[in-house]
């Protein structure tokens, strides 16, 4: 079955595009035009991802992506039309995917989708350590058969990339990750993403683990990167 997609954007070219590159791609590809049309959209149609304009009149898209997440994890990939920092930082913060800079490569973009796409369905290179039976260190449990991660009995909400990430780590528990390798496990090898995007997951997955009372699941290692802290109940 076709992956569907909705592609949200205020300019009609740039959805002629995306749509165009995904339906040749073997996608199904829905369109919105704002903000609220948007919302709509993901009500109806249910995708099994969104690409999501930032700079939309009324309702932009990280109003969009805030509210959605109340309900859903369904991935979001950000689009916008300044590659200002602050910008990319506060997108994934408030729960996207990825984020791409206009003007793009809609070759880049669907490779970005397909990424994305495959590790919300819990696909992707396996290493020679890789199981399908759950990994459990401490309280913390990931189970990659049912895309599940709990602390303490407590199921967390992640994103695809925040689950492929903890699962990294869980796999080589006393592996330092510089970002490079924190990339290549959340990415394809051919897929490009700054320092700051790895960042701002690390961030996220701190927060979120903090909420159900694990303080110090990522620990920083300075100058090389990162690796799992204690898998207990602060």
């Amino acid at each position: 079955m076709a992956q569907t997609i909705l592609v949200v954007d205020d300019d009609p070219h740039i959805r002629d595009v995306i749509c165009f590159t995904l339906q040749k791609a073997g996608m199904e590809a829905h369109i919105a035009k704002d903000g609220a049309e948007a919302l709509e959209q993901f009500r109806n149609v249910s995708p099994d991802l969104i690409i999501l304009d930032v700079g939309m009149p009324e309702m932009d898209g990280l109003e969009v992506c805030r509210q959605i997440r109340k309900t859903s994890e369904v991935p979001i990939l950000f689009l916008s039309a300044r590659d200002e920092e602050i910008d990319r930082v506060l997108g994934l913060e408030i729960g996207g995917d990825d984020y791409v800079t206009k003007p793009f490569s809609p070759r880049e973009l669907v490779a970005r989708v397909n990424v994305i796409l495959r590790r919300a369905q819990g696909g992707g290179a396996k290493d020679e350590s890789s199981t399908d039976a759950p990994l459990v260190i401490g309280a913390l449990v990931v189970n990659s058969e049912r895309h599940e991660v709990v602390f303490n009995g407590q199921a967390l909400t992640l994103t695809a990339l925040e689950f492929a990430i903890v699962r990294a780590f869980v796999r080589r528990p006393g592996i330092v990750f510089n970002r490079e390798q924190i990339m290549n496990t959340a990415y394809d090898g051919n897929i490009h993403v700054s320092d700051r995007t790895i960042d701002s997951h690390i961030r996220n997955l701190r927060a979120k683990f903090a909420a159900v009372g694990c303080t110090d699941i990522i620990v920083t290692v300075h100058g090389v990167g990162f690796r799992l802290g204690r898998c207990e109940v602060a």
